[in-house]
């Protein structure tokens, strides 16, 4: 056995199914020892898709995403991807390999010191200098993956260190295996919902820790126990959780009716809650209410978000032990505050129904949406002006139902995302939802997806142009610059590939398209010419002149 099938047998042990990759020199005796194991290689087109791949799979899942790239720009390649799965919570081991290590300090084809280029983008980066070292290095960044706030680690492998052999290492199942947590501190638990118990308007912010499938029930019974109204962030797990008491979602802008809500709260229990996800600057400034901060890690020191209390541990069993504790009493105006809130999201969210003409308004694409998704759809957004009308106004119902990059607002994530998810949930529908820029940032994957049967819907809401960054231009400046995009044809683009295509061309269409989408045996494209006329509503009434 040798170093590259040791990686892979202790893979094969952790549970990993799939690899996503592109080989070279330097990294192929990897790829020689997965064609003997049970692991299916799914070959990309781009190191950063099989990245952003990976990290789906991480985030479906709670275990880690695996890609493989070779020596020089194809391990550079990872970056943008693992910079995203870091900040965003998601698991990932990436494994690039490296020159021999006599070449290691010479100027030679190739070399690049990828430690150092991935240590500001992971929570671990090493290389195994020898293979003795090799199931350390390795057990230890599966472990850092996976543990507390989970993240992206990257394995340096030199093409020596994988065909050594490694018949003297310990058993592969031995190495990479994550410790349990327990929950917090009952003590202070207790002391905590104390002084939660002595406010009359209390409530809770859910972030993406707490959009976690693992900790879905936990999370259902504590807040329906408490009472308490809640929001969550874009990435956070939205509405199912207690449909009568959610008040709808926050980030960006400070706009929206939950933000209203919680600008009158005297206190807010913040779980799963990272900064990264909504600027604490933002909705937080001088206010010096309580704050709880219910997570696997502790905050972050920040002058606008220092908790009175910090409840850190696995975030099941902590939600399991802050069940027990009887909830406040909620002052009977907020309640009714909080009431009014919700129906004002509810009454924009049904506006699209009515709106007809081309180009086509947001909420009249999301009105169609929501004929056709079902509970178990799942809908992977890129960034853009559209992911802001979705995670606005687009309803889910289980956990992680809309992935969403709301930590490094990362392009190019939705459509390699949606190949990732069909492999997790095979059965289920996915959707993914592009601009017209973003698309083409990956629309390359359409011939990966074909050559590995992968069946999903893809939206592209066509602006022609950088929307997101026009709109806040304008809204700042009073003009645009650097954002106007050309046209392509999405139909031959889609046909192209081996792909369906279509295009729009009035709002009665799209019914009866996306129902057609959904049954293809092949990836299906919908190019969608949007009105985004109504955009700078998105930030009317903001409270300050933040601008992302």
């Amino acid at each position: 056995m040798n170093g590259s099938e040791f990686i892979v047998k202790t893979l094969e042990a952790h549970g990993v199914t799939h690899v996503f990759g592109i080989p070279g020199a330097k990294i192929d005796s990897m790829f020689v020892a997965l064609a003997d194991s049970s692991i299916e290689l799914v070959l990309c087109r781009h190191e950063q898709n099989a990245a952003f791949m990976a990290q789906a799979i991480g985030r479906l899942t709670g275990t880690i995403g695996v890609c493989l790239g070779t020596s020089g720009p194809g391990t550079a390649n990872f970056c943008t991807g693992l910079a995203t799965a870091t900040t965003e919570g998601d698991p990932v081991l990436a494994i690039g390999g490296e020159v021999p290590i006599d070449d290691r300090y010479k100027h030679s084809h190739q070399s690049l010191n990828a430690v150092d280029l991935m240590k500001p983008v992971t929570k671990f980066a090493a290389s195994a200098l020898s293979v003795h070292d090799l199931p350390e290095v390795l057990g230890n960044a599966i472990r850092t993956a996976e543990q507390s706030r989970r993240g992206a680690c990257f394995l340096g492998l030199p093409k020596d260190v994988g065909l050594a052999e490694c018949n003297d290492c310990s058993p592969p199942e031995a190495f990479g295996h994550p410790i349990p947590m327990g929950g917090a501190s009952m003590n202070t638990i207790r002391t905590a919902m104390e002084r939660i118990n002595q406010l009359s308007r209390p409530m809770l912010l859910l972030g993406l820790q707490a959009s976690e499938p693992s900790c879905s029930e936990a999370l259902q019974r504590y807040v329906k126990h408490s009472g308490l109204p809640y929001c969550a962030t874009f990435q956070g797990p939205g509405g199912w959780v207690a449909p009568e008491q959610f008040v709808g979602r926050v980030g960006l802008f400070r706009n929206q009716p939950a933000d209203e809500l919680m600008a009158v709260a005297d206190g807010i229990i913040c779980i799963g809650f990272d900064a990264v996800e909504y600027d604490p600057l933002i909705w937080n400034s001088g206010n010096p209410r309580p704050l709880v901060h219910v997570d696997v890690q502790p905050s972050d020191q920040d002058q606008a978000y220092l908790p009175q209390f910090e409840l850190i541990g696995d975030l099941g069993e902590t939600l399991t032990l802050l069940t027990q504790i009887d909830p406040p009493n909620i002052d009977q105006n907020f309640t009714l505050l909080s009431e009014k809130k919700a129906k004002e999201l509810e009454t924009t969210m049904n506006e699209g129904a009515a709106m007809t003409g081309t180009p086509i308004h947001p909420l009249r694409v999301l009105h169609e949406l929501r004929q056709v998704i079902t509970p178990q759809t799942t809908l992977a957004l890129d960034m853009g002006s559209h992911s802001i009308w979705m995670c606005r106004y687009m309803p889910v119902e289980h956990a992680r139902q809309i992935l969403i990059s709301n930590g490094q607002q990362t392009l190019g994530v939705a459509l390699p995302w949606a190949m990732a998810t069909k492999i997790v949930r095979p059965d289920d529908p996915v959707i993914a939802i592009s601009g017209d820029g973003g698309f083409l940032f990956s629309g390359v994957e359409l011939e990966t997806a074909t050559r590995i049967g992968s069946r999903f819907v893809q939206l592209i809401w066509d602006s022609r142009s950088y929307d997101m960054v026009a709109f806040q231009e304008q809204a700042h400046y009073g003009r645009t610059a650097g954002v106007q995009l050309g046209a392509y044809d999405v139909v031959k683009f889609a046909e192209a590939f081996g792909c369906k295509g279509y295009s729009i061309n009035k709002a009665d269409e799209l019914a009866q398209t996306l129902r057609e989408a959904l049954n293809q045996t092949v990836p299906a494209l919908i190019h969608i010419p949007i009105d985004y006329s109504d955009n700078l509503e998105l930030m009317q009434h903001v409270h300050q002149s933040f601008i992302h």
